[in-house]
């Protein structure tokens, strides 16, 4: 049975899902980080909010585990390539707090123009400043959205209810999607220039890290404010205190901030900055939503193998899960045949999809491809980080796909090249579920993979087959099966031989040194 920890405060109901699921779950929050790491061994999965922190040491601590799930968006408390080197996937929840942070980001906007934070707290001291608190209208302003992703397109059809002018910046919005949110797509340096608020709502990445640099806020408009329930960093602080000080900028809101808990910043002293700490998923529905939201995807992962939100993995539906497993067996077998069979530098390789396989997700299917692929040349390779192996190694995976093959529903081939030269290997599966093999270096075979298996390349010439059936024989391994193959009558031809036990190294060399042998090697599956 599967084993959960979970180290940050979950809703009982999250708890109940493992439960039901089948799954042990441990409820252990508050753990210190050598508490962590001295139990975290045990488990396969982790779920997190914000509090704990997965660290490369922590992965190392853990040879067990299989996901981390993050109960919300940001992963900053994860160190995502130590755990995906170790093979570990690392899933979100990017969905289920998307309106709350939007809400949040709204009423911020809100608080804002209209001063309410200041207001209040003079009001509460027992004066009436009404010409002290004089606001400004949000209806026709300009609202420039940076990153208009989940979260960002809510906070654009909010604002356009609101009657504001929306212009968006995101490298990776369409002109389709902008012209579906009714916003004008712009430039980030245009969206400074026009914008009377800007709000924030990217992630924080090595290229977003001080996005609004002192530079960027002195290139907005004058009078423009900011408003930030994103990530803290994505903002110079130190400047925008200077700004707001020289008047340059309105007034700011924040959520986030560079260091949390914030405890002290040179904009808690300005009266013209509203600040939360850190309250854009914390609502009552929202903490819910994702506490149930990871459980489930926890659970569909170490049960069903279904990658949902994954930040380091590409995604497997639960529905797709049964329909995709005989096929990445089939792949692993194909990468781990042509992996064991490579004696020489490995430079690329190409998968061809073809039939039924070209409809399917590739992706998890060419990262098991590479997980066989490599699994003789490097230690603990598993899907989740086999392509950033092959990339450090200068291994480039291409994948074609073809709706129609001649012979089969479905056929996957791999094509691998070495310094010696291209090769392939072709699979399809037999009655839908069963892997085959069914071509080698383009001779037509029909084998399946399994336990010890011998392959041999000879030139086809009479005799052969008798002499290697006795030396095996003479050396007490017994034949399970055996599929033969050739090119043509004397040309090359292939044996695949399933044996019932390893073949011993002398008993392999006596094989190699058989007449009109090319090649002979032991695999394993």
């Amino acid at each position: 049975m599967p084993k959960v920890l979970i180290a940050d405060k979950l809703s009982p109901a999250a708890v109940e899902i493992f439960h039901r699921r089948g799954l042990e779950a441990d409820v252990k929050v508050g753990l210190t980080k050598d508490q962590l790491l001295e139990i975290i061994g045990e488990y396969d999965g982790l779920a997190i909010r914000s509090a704990t922190k997965v660290t490369a040491e922590v992965l190392k601590a853990a040879p067990n585990l299989k996901v981390v799930g993050r109960a919300g968006i940001g992963v900053d408390n994860v160190d995502v390539d130590a755990a995906t080197a170790a093979g570990v996937v690392v899933m979100n929840t990017p969905f289920g707090n998307a309106t709350t942070t939007a809400e949040h980001a709204i009423s911020m906007m809100m608080a804002l123009a209209r001063d309410i934070p200041a207001a209040d707290r003079s009001t509460r001291a027992g004066k009436w400043e009404k010409s002290r608190f004089m606001g400004v209208e949000l209806t026709g302003k300009t609202l420039g959205v940076v990153g208009c992703g989940n979260i960002g397109s809510i906070v654009a059809d909010r604002a356009r209810g609101l009657k504001m002018k929306v212009v968006g910046f995101d490298p990776f919005l369409s002109d389709a999607r902008a012209e579906e949110l009714g916003i004008e797509k712009v430039d980030l340096d245009e969206l400074c220039r026009r914008a009377d608020v800007i709000t924030m709502h990217t992630p924080l990445t090595e290229q977003t890290r001080n996005l609004f640099s002192r530079e960027r806020l002195a290139s907005c408009r004058k009078g423009v404010r900011i408003v930030n329930c994103a990530r803290g960093g994505l903002v110079d602080e130190q400047a925008l205190h200077d700004l707001i000080v020289e008047g340059h900028i309105a007034g700011a809101a924040l959520d986030v901030f560079a260091v949390e808990p914030a405890k002290e910043s040179p904009l808690f002293g300005l009266e013209k900055v509203v600040v939360t700490p850190h309250l854009g998923a914390s609502t009552t529905e929202a903490q819910e939503n994702v506490a149930l939201q990871v459980a489930e995807q926890i659970a569909d992962y170490l049960l069903d193998g279904a990658i949902i939100n994954a930040l380091n993995m590409p995604s497997v539906s639960a529905e797709d899960a049964p329909r995709l497993r005989p096929y990445m067996t089939l792949a692993e077998q194909l990468g781990s045949f042509a992996g064991q069979l490579t004696e020489t530098g490995l430079k690329g390789a190409t998968v061809t999809f073809a039939g039924h396989a070209a409809t399917l997700n590739s992706k998890p299917l060419t990262q098991l491809i590479l997980k066989g692929l490599l699994t003789p040349f490097a230690d603990s390779v598993n899907m989740v980080n086999a392509p950033a192996l092959a990339k450090s190694r200068g291994i480039q995976l291409t994948t074609v796909t073809h709706e129609h093959v001649d012979g089969y529903q479905t056929l996957i081939t791999l094509e691998v090249v070495t310094e010696k030269g291209p090769r392939t290997v072709s699979g399809t599966l037999f009655q839908g579920v069963k892997p085959r093999l069914v071509e080698i270096r383009g001779i037509p075979i029909d084998a399946e993979l399994a336990g010890c298996v011998l392959y041999v390349r000879n030139h086809d010439k009479p005799g052969f087959i008798g002499a290697l059936g006795k030396l095996l024989g003479d050396a007490g391994l017994n034949i399970a099966t055996f599929h033969l193959g050739r090119e043509s009558a004397g040309g090359d031809a292939i044996a695949l031989v399933a044996i019932d036990q390893p073949v011993p190294a002398e008993v392999l060399q006596q094989i190699c040194a058989l007449p009109h042998v090319i090649q002979a090697k032991q695999l394993s599956f």
